[in-house]
């Protein structure tokens, strides 16, 4: 995986996994999930974008919490940094 990713970018991947805040998954499993779920998209961002963009107009409802986890969680793997939410 690319190290010159941002945290969107890579929040948006981890968004697509199966990954589950519930599962309250450690630093070593949100890495994985990322880089398991971009070698599935091919190292291609794009295909990881169109599935945000149609989760969030499928449930609107439930992509504001998931993707403020995603954020949150790729800050931590990576970058050692809680937000306090």
């Amino acid at each position: 995986m690319s190290t010159t990713m941002s945290v969107s970018e890579l929040a948006q991947i981890l968004f697509t996994s199966p990954l589950q805040a519930s599962a309250a998954p450690s630093s070593a499993q949100v890495r994985a999930a990322v880089d398991a779920r971009l070698t599935e998209c091919g190292d291609a961002c794009a295909t990881c974008l169109a599935r945000v963009a149609q989760e969030a107009g499928d449930h609107p409802e439930a992509y504001a919490a998931r993707m403020r986890w995603a954020l949150d969680a790729v800050e931590t793997a990576y970058f050692g940094l809680a937000i306090a939410a």
